[in-house]
């Protein structure tokens, strides 16, 4: 019977230490991210192998103060003289300004992205770097042959 009462109360207490140990906050677990401080939008990502590469970027700043009115909800602000950096594969494409409507356009030919004789399928990885309001941002974007 001493036995039968013994292993309850064992079992009881590793339960619960099991169970308070669990409950420990851990600092170390957590990832700092911080929020890109604008929205990059990117139209154009396959052109045919003939033609240049003709890519257009909006960059815009998210008003979030009507957030929780559904009447107003979150407004697309244009962000113009905005230098960005743009890289292809790695390589420096140059910096382009983005203009009153918040817009950049690229254009290259598959050449200057690093592809002499593009063939179907080949594709480019697009950076696009900036700082807004003191904060870096980059956005990635590729583009591909049809």
């Amino acid at each position: 019977m001493k036995i039968k009462y013994t292993s309850r109360v064992l079992l009881t207490l590793f339960s619960l230490c099991f169970f308070l140990t669990s409950c420990e906050k851990e600092e170390d677990m957590v990832i700092d991210r911080v929020e890109s401080p604008v929205l990059v939008l990117i139209e154009g990502t396959s052109f045919q192998a003939s033609e240049s590469v003709n890519i257009t970027t909006t960059v815009y700043e998210l008003d979030k103060s009507g957030i929780l009115d559904h009447t107003v909800g979150v407004d697309s602000i244009p962000v113009s003289n905005l230098a960005l950096k743009i890289k292809a594969n790695g390589m420096d494409m140059g910096t382009l300004t983005t203009d009153a409507s918040g817009k950049v356009n690229l254009t290259k030919t598959w050449a200057e992205l690093g592809f002499s004789s593009p063939q179907k399928g080949n594709a480019a990885q697009l950076e696009w770097s900036g700082s807004y309001k003191g904060q870096a941002f980059t956005k990635l974007s590729q583009v591909q042959v049809k």
